[in-house]
């Protein structure tokens, strides 16, 4: 007899080191910041999701992440994207960004993704496949 499974994924991606201009200041993110994505639901389902930056060492000291943003996007087997969820661009410099998506069933099987965005600028992606 078949049976409903229940799926969680968690997954992160360092940020690589970048820099970019605000106001004519140069900001520099180092070494030492991850990118983590985080999925509950089952089947086509998703009933939590997050995603967010930590920093420790070096990447603990920076000043943050300046005119950021968190989108979701949804894309089904073949790879095409269906939906975006995009985030509010936040003006103020953050540490640890952080965004929730609300609860829904996907249309498709596929993957689901997370972009962090500093300054217009897409700089980590995020993914977990999504399967029956």
């Amino acid at each position: 007899m078949p049976f409903t499974a229940h799926a969680s994924a968690v997954g992160s991606t360092p940020v690589r080191t970048f820099e970019y201009s605000i106001g004519g200041a140069t900001m520099k993110v180092p070494t030492g910041c991850m990118f983590t994505h985080i999925i509950r639901g089952k089947g086509r389902k998703i009933t939590y999701q997050n995603a967010g930056v930590d920093c420790g060492f070096v990447g603990a000291l920076n000043s943050g992440f300046c005119n950021w943003r968190i989108d979701f996007a949804y894309a089904d087997t073949n790879n095409r994207t269906y939906r975006t969820s995009r985030g509010k661009t936040h003006r103020e410099c953050k540490i640890g960004p952080m965004r929730n998506n609300s609860p829904q069933t996907l249309p498709h099987y596929g993957k689901a993704c997370a972009h962090l965005y500093v300054n217009g600028v897409r700089r980590v992606t995020q993914c977990h496949h999504i399967t029956k």
